[in-house]
């Protein structure tokens, strides 16, 4: 008897490389892996038309979707994580030196409301520095992956006709959030960012999650074993990316894995644990930075989040 096939989007890098080469094998069904470039355009698919049978989708884009009743759920598999400190910009030249001084000012944010890195990164201005988000008036750059979605009263499109770097160059926006750039009169509000996150690291563990894994739920109530069997595939092949971390034999490493590899230098252990138990903290943290920030109407129970099956899975 021949074995389901089902599409699978997920960007290659360390962690599902070996899943993806044919390394690591799923038991239930066959792979057909299909590349979308850039992937935020995959998440746009899957949650306007729940276009693939199994798709990486950001974390607080799924937090979204689910709470407007879109047709999938994850499994605790953070395929990305990252640290937001440095994803907060500003002009050299604006007066803007310390977050509080956002408080009662337009503040960009590189595509929609709901992108994880804009929900992480006013998480860090509100808890770790004190500021009133509420005082600050958020423009986008883009519209939101989930349409249905609408954002607080403090937020805001960008104008017609304008960039977000012309608008922080020129003191109109005091800060930009996620904006990607390589001019040199513009740098990080918070210095020493990467260093901030590793010692966030090193007192409680935190390391943000911005990616998961959805699937479909038609599949999962049609195969019982399915996410099990993708949970495990991933964490299979998750674990063949540490195990080269760990001996020091990741070639041309790229900026995650060398946060990855500060991370187990750090703790000894696995950087990217899977599961829903070994993350509960990071995505409880989350859930309530997406309640407070109104991108879902209300704190919901992490188990709500994941399939039950996967519920007890550790990889």
């Amino acid at each position: 008897m021949s074995l389901p096939k089902f599409t699978i989007v997920t960007r290659t890098q360390g962690n599902n490389r070996a899943f993806k080469e044919g390394l690591v094998k799923p038991q239930s069904f066959v792979p057909e892996f299909i590349e979308v470039e850039p992937l935020i355009a995959g998440f746009r698919r899957q949650v306007r038309a729940n276009e693939f049978d199994i798709c990486e989708l950001a974390i607080t884009t799924y937090l979204c979707a689910k709470a407007h009743g879109k047709k999938f759920t994850a499994i605790p598999v953070p395929l990305v994580r990252q640290y937001h400190h440095g994803a907060i910009l500003v002009s050299k030249n604006s007066a803007i030196k310390s977050p509080k001084d956002l408080e009662g000012k337009k503040v960009g944010v590189n595509r929609g409301y709901t992108v994880t890195t804009g929900v992480w990164a006013r998480g860090i201005l509100e808890e770790q520095y004190g500021v009133d988000l509420k005082s600050i008036t958020f423009v986008l750059s883009g519209d939101e992956h989930v349409a249905e979605y609408k954002p607080p009263s403090n937020v805001i499109p960008i104008e017609a006709g304008k960039q977000m770097e012309d608008m922080l160059l020129s003191g109109e926006l005091a800060a930009a959030i996620g904006l990607e750039t390589k001019n040199e009169a513009i740098a990080p509000l918070i210095p020493n960012a990467l260093q901030i996150g590793l010692e966030a690291y090193k007192r409680n563990g935190h390391y943000p999650i911005n990616h998961l894994v959805v699937i479909r739920d038609e599949l999962i109530e049609k195969y019982p074993d399915l996410a099990a069997d993708v949970f495990n595939a991933f964490a299979q092949s998750k674990q063949i990316y540490v195990e080269k971390l760990k001996a020091g034999e990741i070639t041309n490493p790229d900026a995650a894995d060398i946060v990855h590899q500060k991370i187990y230098d750090i703790s000894h252990a696995d950087p990217l644990p899977y599961g829903m138990e070994p993350n509960r903290k990071m995505i409880e943290t989350l859930i309530s930075h997406a309640a407070s920030q109104s991108i879902i109407p209300k704190p919901i129970k992490i188990e709500e989040m994941f399939v039950k099956s996967t519920w007890n899975l550790v990889g």
